[in-house]
């Protein structure tokens, strides 16, 4: 009688708990692992402007002559000059009416564009309408109708916030559209084979697929209205960061003059990260897609 040797069976391979099984200590690891990679990127981000930075207060102080400093002086000069326009209440007075009017123009120039270019994509009759007129307007510079705004409206408070609207409404307006006509057309006639009339097709297909092309043109649409703004400032006004900086230039408060500078440069970094957060909240729905793939 033949004996049969059987082959013990295998134990099964050790299966790597997942991250919320991990012990205190990996997980703890893993995360000082993570932070410490996120803080090596965003310093690697940085450098070029805290080199730039660096340059600005050595530069003037070491590298250039006496007469140079006294129209670039160094990076700390402005930041005193700045911390003095704050104790005295100056800068933030300023900073708030050129909010007020650029927050009132993009605003107007966000709803108008939208809403019309929404109707112009869907609609192909009013876009062959409208399409020669509004590329006229899209192709005379802002500035060049400053005089005009001006002299209609006076030196108020209508005619800097029109030329903001003015300035901001084109680039939401073509981004609209353009996001509109690159919508997948398989989306839309599997939405309109499920019965979706043209509100719910608009909502729910649509406005969420042009959500990324909008937003790129708010983007920019942000950038312009601030930089018109403070154009139409410079001219005529009486507040505003524009006229901070071109009365402290004519006044000779040149450290003025660059900390009114340096508020546009945080003001458009501040503007811009706030419609990217906006951005992501309103494109949730790719991510959420995204990670189920």
């Amino acid at each position: 009688m033949s004996t049969v040797l059987t082959r013990p069976p295998e134990a099964p391979a050790a299966v790597e708990p997942p991250p919320a099984l991990l012990p205190a200590e990996r997980r703890k690891a893993a995360t000082l692992s993570y932070a410490a990679h996120t803080a090596a990127r965003a310093g690697w981000k940085s450098l070029a402007v805290l080199l730039f930075l660096a340059l600005w207060e050595v530069g003037p102080q070491y590298l250039a002559s006496p007469s140079t400093r006294v129209f670039l002086p160094p990076l700390h000069e402005v930041l005193a000059a700045g911390a003095r326009l704050v104790e005295s209440g100056q800068l933030q007075n300023h900073l708030q009416a050129s909010l007020t009017r650029s927050v009132s123009g993009f605003g107007i120039a966000v709803v108008t564009a939208v809403v019309l270019g929404l109707l112009i994509a869907w609609y192909g009759w009013l876009n062959s309408f409208l399409n020669p007129l509004l590329e006229l307007f899209r192709n005379t510079a802002t500035l060049a109708l400053l005089p005009v705004f001006t002299l209609l409206l006076g030196i108020g408070e209508e005619s800097k916030i029109t030329i903001v609207a003015y300035a901001a409404f084109f680039p939401v307006l073509l981004n609209t559209i353009a996001g509109v006509r690159t919508v997948d057309p398989l989306l839309i006639r599997a939405a309109k084979s499920l019965g979706l009339n043209s509100f719910r097709l608009f909502q729910k297909v649509i406005l969420p697929s042009a959500v990324p092309t909008i937003f790129t043109g708010i983007r920019m649409a942000g950038t312009s209205s601030i930089l018109v703004l403070i154009a139409a400032e410079m001219v005529g006004a009486k507040a505003g960061l524009g006229y901070l900086i071109v009365n402290s230039q004519m006044s000779f408060l040149i450290p003025d003059m660059y900390a009114g500078i340096l508020t546009v440069s945080v003001l458009g970094l501040a503007v811009n990260a706030l419609l990217v957060a906006l951005e992501r909240h309103f494109s949730r729905w790719r991510t959420a897609v995204g990670s189920t793939s």
